[in-house]
């Protein structure tokens, strides 16, 4: 989904690196430099500034890094005054925060194209008093971002032990994002990683702003939540980022390697500044451990329920069961059916094992919100009312899950939970007879099988085998291809009611060919074509193979 054009942007909080230092514009603010002058570049004035350094050599830009303040009295340049223009773009590429200059010992003025250069990029140009030495200009500059530097620290320091205070207390999401709206003055939402709100805080009206903003650039926040620019761009990036974007930050909230969400800020009455994006980027890591603790009480809940409630379908629940149902909101004293879903084969099983109960839990709590599911090692099993369509409940929850298939089996109602273990044999078969009649992704019903139902329900499945043993003879095996080859013609006749025609034109046969297949079936099994009780017991043993596995 495209975010709305009309939407502010938001920009990508997490870069990694907190800027701590002061903004040119305050550099100029100090008590030596009260009389220089701004001579380009006035959009550049709030580059940050973290360390200084002076250019005595030609080629300095070996020698400078992201965020300098570079002084100069032109000296280096003297002879070469027609290469400024270049050197203004060259400094601003390697993300200079600003030039100041003395003008009159070497260099009598500045060349207009650098001049001009530096307004387009927005780059600082500053004219230097020629009274002001460089010592005393790098020891205020230096003292001011030292002090910045540990007022920060100071200040990221202090919200950490008030968000990590919130952990420990037992708070969650809610209590966070308040902690961080109170300490920023700013409206904060908490977002899953489905772009839900998990928790808002702050002002009514910011949080109605921010809410509006999160819903018209969801495509936005996905993305800055998720891409950001190469180490080497990320000050480049923060430095062009517009006024209307440094009203909102985003930060990814990441535990285990996984993406679980992000806190999004917005401010109306000022620019979020690096040190706010320093205090989110805590929050951040702070909900991280909030979500690591959640997951880790929900597993074991869903182990808990997972437990009780098989106990319960193979008949060791107990005198409680009731009680101990309603604890977990359901209700197993009503009539119910049971719905089993088995992942089918060829599937990465753990992984698709924690989508598909995710997926069943939705559709449960949509169709019936007092019905029990939990997930078992290879399946998921769900209790549903008698009034719930079952059907439709699980191609639901089939279709939510997109990379995948499980095969779904539904039982009789059961009147009870002391019925539930038979129930869940009938779900069981069902789900496991109905892949091997449907295939993958196949939805059955225990009363639909037919004399599957009845074969399901012979518990002697040795007896079963001698019986296709008897029955098929060496047919009965898949290990000789002719013999395999064989037994799927005598399917097919048996299935068109010996209709030679039929058959030979289902398996693409000349009519001779199959006159002598069946001759040599008669040899092999008797004269089944004459026969009808042999017939029966064939088709019978067919089936039993089609169930090979249940």
């Amino acid at each position: 989904m495209t975010s709305d054009p009309a939407a502010p942007a938001m920009r990508l909080a997490s870069t990694g690196t907190i800027l701590h230092g002061v903004s040119v514009g305050e550099v100029l603010g100090v008590s030596t430099l009260a009389d220089a002058r701004l001579i380009a570049g006035r959009s550049g004035l709030d580059r940050i500034v973290q360390r200084l350094n002076v250019m005595e050599v030609p080629d300095i830009l070996a020698w400078v890094k992201p965020h300098e303040l570079l002084l100069t009295t032109g000296y280096p340049l003297r002879n070469t005054p027609q290469s400024l223009d270049r050197l203004v773009a060259d400094l601003d590429e390697r993300g200079l925060a600003a030039l100041a200059i003395k003008l009159g010992r070497y260099l009598d003025e500045l060349p207009e194209e650098m001049v001009e250069q530096a307004d387009r990029l927005g780059f600082p140009l500053i004219l230097l008093p020629n009274d002001v030495g460089f010592d005393d200009i790098l020891n205020q500059v230096l003292t001011d971002i030292l002090n910045r530097q540990a007022g920060l620290l100071a200040r990221a320091e202090e919200a950490h032990r008030a968000l990590v205070q919130i952990v420990l207390a037992g708070g969650g999401m809610r209590e966070v994002a308040a902690e961080v709206a109170g300490l920023l003055d700013v409206a904060v939402a908490a977002l899953d990683a489905g772009g839900r709100v998990l928790a808002t805080a702050g002002d009514a009206e910011r949080v109605a702003t921010l809410r509006a903003t999160c819903q018209a650039a969801e495509g936005a926040v996905t993305a800055v939540g998720t891409v950001s620019a190469p180490a080497q761009e990320r000050p480049r990036a923060a430095a062009l980022a517009t006024a209307q974007e440094r009203h909102y930050a985003v930060v990814p909230v990441v535990a285990g390697g996984h993406h679980h969400g992000r806190i999004v800020a917005f401010s109306d009455s000022g620019t979020l500044t690096p040190s706010d994006v320093g205090i989110l980027e805590r929050a951040a890591t702070v909900a991280a451990l909030v979500v690591t603790k959640q997951e880790a009480v929900t597993a074991v809940e869903s182990k808990y329920r997972a437990d009780f409630l098989r106990d319960v379908l193979i008949g060791r629940g107990g005198t409680r069961v009731a009680e101990r149902a309603r604890a977990f909101g359901w209700d197993l004293e009503r009539r119910v059916s049971v719905l089993v879903a088995e992942i089918d084969p060829d599937t990465e099983e753990r992984s698709t094992q924690d989508r598909m109960l995710a997926a069943w839990q939705s559709a449960v709590r949509r169709y019936d919100p007092r019905g029990a599911v939990a997930g078992f090692s290879h399946e998921v099993v769900a209790v549903i009312g008698a009034d719930v369509d079952t059907v439709r409940l699980a191609k639901d929850a089939l279709a939510a899950v997109s990379d995948c298939t499980f095969s779904t089996g539904l039982s009789r109602v059961a009147g009870g939970a002391d019925l539930l273990p038979g129930a869940y044999g009938q779900a069981l078969k069902a789900a496991r007879v109905g892949r091997q009649l449907h295939g993958a992704g196949a939805v059955a019903h225990f009363d639909e099988l037919g004399v599957y139902r009845l074969l399901s329900l012979v518990n002697d499945t040795e007896e079963l085998h001698a019986f296709v043993r008897e029955t098929l003879g060496s047919l009965a095996g898949d290990g000789d291809v002719e013999n395999a080859d064989l037994r799927r013609t005598l399917q097919v006749l048996l299935e068109t009611n010996l209709n030679v025609a039929e058959t030979a034109r289902r398996l693409h046969f000349h009519y001779n060919t199959l006159r002598y297949r069946i001759g040599k079936l008669e040899r092999m099994l008797g004269n089944f074509t004459e026969d009808a009780h042999l017939r029966l017991n064939l088709t019978l043993a067919l089936h039993v193979l089609r169930m090979r596995g249940i």
